[in-house]
């Protein structure tokens, strides 16, 4: 979300879980203050069943496609009625409807499930697909009603393998000021039973050596972003273990999440998103941003 003028973008396909979205979008455009653009694609219908129309010039499946955009719109009318906001239906597939719109907004938004019974098996092919994929933050909303609504005043921030400051960091703090929340940043270490290096035996404890060189990657990866946004209050927390555990237990009582992933190529989605990214779009109980990392 960081250009004024771009919508925030939300794929809707009048899914309970598609609604949520809208209402977490709702929020976020009011925020930042920017427009907010909802996008309904047809080919979302590919697995529901088809129904008589009732006016042969207007297909059936036209009608409903119409009334999902219609009442989502009016959904986040109400629900923020300061945010300009446009509804369309395009015939074309959501995937690809979603990463083109993601080119020119602030952000993609998607609900964690799609419609139909397909769909209630998988995290959202279409959400999954999209946050792999696409060339901005792309949020997926999940988790508790107070994890969605903000009830924490929490961010918290994954931090990787870097050597400053990240895309996915600079997200994270730019939103915690925004909206006044606490950020924290969680790096993960681990030491690897009976290993020995060099380098650790020079630090003497090779657990205490681990502990300080995710110290130093901390310092690192906010030391340029902390200077920018001085007002946001950050704490810093490095946990022994896995990644994936450590930050779907901090975000059991945040409001957000914020991961960076690396744009490949000729991966899988789930591999090109990175496992703790797939996991957390998974299992999170939080909404969930994936802010892509160039290079």
């Amino acid at each position: 979300m960081e250009t004024a003028d771009l919508p925030l973008v939300v794929g809707v396909d009048g899914s309970h879980y598609s609604l949520q979205a809208v209402d977490w979008a709702v929020a976020a455009a009011a925020r930042h203050g920017v427009p907010l653009r909802l996008i309904h694609a047809s080919l979302w219908e590919r697995y529901e069943g088809t129904a008589p129309a009732a006016d042969p010039a207007r297909p059936w499946e036209l009608i409903r496609d119409e009334e999902i955009a219609t009442s989502a719109a009016e959904r986040a009318r109400r629900c923020g009625p300061e945010v300009k906001v446009c509804a369309e239906v395009l015939p074309e597939d959501p995937v690809a409807a979603l990463l083109r719109a993601g080119r020119d907004a602030s952000g993609l938004v998607t609900g964690s499930r799609g419609r139909g019974e397909l769909a209630a098996l998988l995290l959202g092919s279409v959400s999954l697909a999209v946050a792999a994929r696409a060339s901005c933050p792309v949020t997926v909303v999940r988790g508790g009603e107070p994890n969605r609504r903000g009830a924490f005043g929490r961010i918290v921030l994954g931090v990787g393998e870097t050597a400053g400051p990240s895309a996915a960091t600079r997200f994270a703090f730019r939103e915690a000021e925004v909206s006044g929340r606490t950020l924290e940043a969680v790096r993960a270490w681990r030491a690897p039973a009976g290993e020995v290096t060099d380098e650790l035996l020079l630090e003497g404890d090779p657990v205490r050596a681990h502990w300080a060189g995710a110290e130093r990657t901390l310092e690192h990866a906010l030391r340029t972003p902390g200077r920018d946004h001085p007002e946001v209050t950050v704490h810093r927390e490095t946990v022994e273990g896995t990644a994936r555990k450590a930050l779907l237990h901090a975000a059991a009582t945040a409001d957000l999440l914020v991961l960076g992933a690396r744009r490949g190529h000729g991966h899988a989605v789930g591999l090109e998103l990175g496992r703790v990214a797939h996991a957390a779009l998974h299992h999170a109980p939080c909404p969930v941003v994936i802010v892509p990392e160039r290079g």
